[in-house]
C-alpha cells in the first residue's frame, strides 16, 4: 500500500484527497519508481480544484512531476537504485501522477536526476523551472545576447516567472519582472530583478505597437499581456510563450511581427523530446543559483497539497512548493 493524492470524480461531485492504494493498481509501465519529492505547479491546481478539465480519466492520481528512485526496470537503462525525475507527458492527466509514494511510467518518459541535483532540488525546479528553462534556451536560439537590453519576465512571482528572473540575472541579462503583488518587490529584486513593473501596464487592451523596451520576453501569462509585451517588444526581438494565466486568448495584431520582425516561440513542456529534456535539466544544473532556489522554496506534506492547489490559483503562493510525499 501507499498514499497518494487521488482525483475522483461520480455522481457526488469532483473531490481530491489522500487515499491508501494498493500498488497493485498502479497503471502499466517499464518502471516502478519509489518518490521522494513531488511539486504543485498551476497546472496541478488546475486539476486538484477541478477548475479546468486538466484530468481526462478517473479515478486518476494527480502530480504532473516527481523525483525518486527507481524501484523496478524492466528497461536496460534504468537500474534499480538509479535516481530520476519526470516532468509531463500526460502524467497527472492522463496517466497516474507523482503526488504519491509510487509510480510505475514508461522508461521514455525519466530523465535521468543530473549530477549536482536532489530529488528536493529537482522538484524545486519542477515543471515550472524546466519550463523556465527552456524559454531561456529559446531566446539564446535567438541570439539575444545580455548586451541587447532588457529582458521582461510576466507572471514573475510565480513558479516560472521566479526561476526565469533567477536564471536570466545569474547569466547576465538585465531583467524587468512584472507582478500583480507589488508587495513582493523586494523579493523579486532578491532573485536578480533590475526593475519591477506592475502588471496594470500589461494586462488590459493596447495598441498594436508600443515603444520598444524589451529584447526579449519570457510571458507564462497570455492575453492581453503577451500581446502587449510582443508590442513593446524591440527589433529582431524574441517572445518566449508558455502560459496562459490570465488567458488562452492572444488580442494581438500583427504588427509587431512583420513591422519589428519580432518571433513569437510557443514552449512546450509537456511533450519536448528527450534531448531537450537533458540539455534543460543539465543546464539548470550548471546555471541555476541553488541558493537562491532555495529561497524561494517551501516545502510541505502530501496532506497540504490539496490546499497548496487551491493557493496556487488565487495568487497566493509565491515561488516554488516541494511536496515531501514521505511527510
Amino acid at each position: 500500500m501507499f498514499k497518494a493524492i487521488l482525483i475522483e470524480k461520480d455522481d457526488s461531485g469532483y473531490r481530491a484527497g489522500v487515499k491508501e492504494i494498493d500498488e497493485a493498481e498502479l497503471p502499466a509501465g517499464e518502471v516502478g519508481v519509489r518518490i521522494a519529492y513531488s511539486t504543485i505547479n498551476y497546472k496541478d491546481g488546475l486539476a486538484l480544484t477541478g477548475k479546468s478539465p486538466v484530468v481526462r480519466k478517473f479515478p486518476l492520481v494527480a502530480g504532473i512531476d516527481f523525483a525518486g528512485v527507481v524501484e523496478t526496470s524492466d528497461d536496460p537503462r534504468y537500474r534499480p537504485g538509479d535516481a530520476v525525475l519526470l516532468n509531463g507527458w500526460g502524467v497527472g492527466e492522463s496517466h497516474w501522477g507523482g503526488l504519491a509514494q509510487r509510480a510505475r511510467v514508461k522508461a521514455d518518459w525519466l530523465v535521468p536526476l543530473p549530477d549536482g541535483l536532489s530529488a528536493r532540488q529537482a522538484m524545486a525546479i519542477g515543471t515550472a523551472g524546466y519550463t523556465a528553462m527552456l524559454c531561456v534556451l529559446a531566446l539564446e536560439h535567438h541570439d539575444i545576447q545580455p548586451e541587447a537590453g532588457d529582458i521582461l519576465v510576466t507572471g514573475a512571482n510565480g513558479g516560472v516567472g521566479s526561476v526565469a528572473i533567477t536564471l536570466l540575472s545569474r547569466l547576465g541579462y538585465r531583467v524587468v519582472a512584472s507582478t500583480g503583488r507589488p508587495q513582493e518587490a523586494d523579493f523579486l529584486r532578491s532573485l536578480g530583478a533590475a526593475d519591477v513593473i506592475a502588471r496594470e501596464e500589461l494586462n488590459s487592451p493596447g495598441k498594436p505597437l508600443a515603444k520598444e523596451r524589451w529584447a526579449g520576453v519570457v510571458d507564462s501569462v497570455g492575453s492581453h499581456t503577451l500581446a502587449n509585451a510582443c508590442a513593446g517588444t524591440r527589433y529582431g526581438g524574441a517572445v518566449a510563450a508558455c502560459g496562459l494565466a490570465q488567458g488562452m486568448d492572444f488580442p494581438a495584431s500583427v504588427a509587431p511581427f512583420i513591422l519589428r520582425g519580432v518571433t513569437l516561440y510557443g514552449v512546450d513542456s509537456v511533450m519536448a523530446p528527450l534531448a531537450r529534456r537533458v540539455a534543460a535539466w543539465s543546464r539548470l544544473a550548471a546555471d541555476l543559483d541553488l541558493a537562491r532556489l532555495d529561497s524561494l522554496t517551501t516545502e510541505i506534506p502530501l496532506s497540504s497539497a490539496v490546499a497548496a492547489g487551491h493557493d496556487i490559483l488565487a495568487g497566493r503562493i509565491r515561488g516554488r512548493v516541494v511536496v515531501d510525499v514521505n511527510a
